[in-house]
This record gives C-alpha cells, sequence and structure tokens, in this order.
C-alpha cells in the first residue's frame, strides 16, 4: 500500500475487519430498532440499544451499564432516565449494597425483551438468506473466535482513560 495514495489509505481503512464489524454491528441494530417500532415499541431508538442490550435480565448496576457501554455514568443515567419515561425499566437501591443503583426491567420491559429475541430470529434469518445456513454457523464461529482472542485485552473505559484508570469493560 503506498501511504501517499488517499484512495489506498481510505479503502484500507474501509475494509479494516474492525471497521467492517463495527459497520455491521451499526446495521444490525438500526434493522433491530427498525424492526421493533415495526412492533410497537415506537418511542425506542438507537440510543437506548447501548442500554438495553448491557442489561442483564435479574438487573444491572448503572456504574456496571456505563462501563459495558463505554460511557459515562451520567450520560447512561440520561438513557436509564428515558427509558424509565418509556416504561422499560425501573431504578431501585440495590439490596446487596444500598449506595448503588440497580436498573431492572418492567413487565413491559420483559414484552420488549420477547420482542427483540423474534426481531434477532428475524434478522439472523435474513443473514441465513444471504449467507446460507453453513456460512452463518461459519460467521458465527469465527465471530465467537476473534471475541476470545480479543477478551484477553484490558481496554480503559472511556470517562477513565484521561484519569490513568484501567478499568475493565466487562462483555
Amino acid at each position: 500500500m503506498d501511504a501517499g495514495d488517499p484512495g489506498q489509505l481510505r479503502d484500507a481503512r474501509q475494509e479494516n475487519i474492525g471497521r467492517l464489524c463495527l459497520r455491521l454491528y451499526r446495521a444490525f441494530n438500526a434493522r433491530a430498532v427498525t424492526m421493533l417500532q415495526a412492533r410497537g415499541h415506537v418511542a425506542l431508538t438507537l440510543a437506548h440499544t447501548a442500554l438495553l442490550i448491557h442489561l442483564d435480565v435479574e438487573g444491572t448496576r448503572i456504574v456496571d451499564l456505563a462501563n459495558r457501554a463505554g460511557m459515562s455514568k451520567q450520560a447512561m443515567g440520561r438513557l436509564v432516565h428515558d427509558l424509565e419515561q418509556v416504561g422499560y425499566v425501573r431504578r431501585a437501591v440495590d439490596p446487596s449494597d444500598r449506595r448503588a443503583t440497580l436498573v431492572t426491567f418492567t413487565p413491559e420491559g420483559r414484552a420488549f425483551l420477547r420482542d427483540a429475541a423474534i426481531v434477532k430470529r428475524d434478522i439472523e434469518a435474513e443473514y441465513a438468506a444471504l449467507l446460507g445456513d453453513d456460512g452463518l454457523a461459519e460467521l458465527r464461529d469465527q465471530l465467537l473466535a476473534l471475541v476470545g482472542h480479543g477478551e484477553h485485552d484490558e481496554p480503559m473505559r472511556r470517562d477513565s482513560a484521561s484519569r490513568g484508570n484501567t478499568a475493565r469493560n466487562r462483555p
């Protein structure tokens, strides 16, 4: 590759495996949000997915949601507030640590989870139509191998990088 050729640099950046994975992630989320909105979840936005994909079924502390999403606690708090207003989540004092706030799904949030599982299945069926069942299974296996390899790294949280902290993101 000629480092002085803008076309080659542009192509190299666009074909980077990390960027391709990011583009696929964004396309998957955008498709899922569109399909979920069609199923009646009209207040759902792409921004909300940063919270919803990281919220454990039994509940998760806001600080852990923020770490998993790579954002500040304040930004995550705003997303929690938005989804409280829609009725998908609620905040409560964490019974194991009264200083912490636990975010849990409401009954409406659990209905969302059921719809999200259907949408995920439908999107994967679209992918299988493009790649074939074997191709999709191979893609999943290869992605799992890459994710497992990448979990050995210790990325710094965005909000603590400037303070020199090295808190591990939790998948």
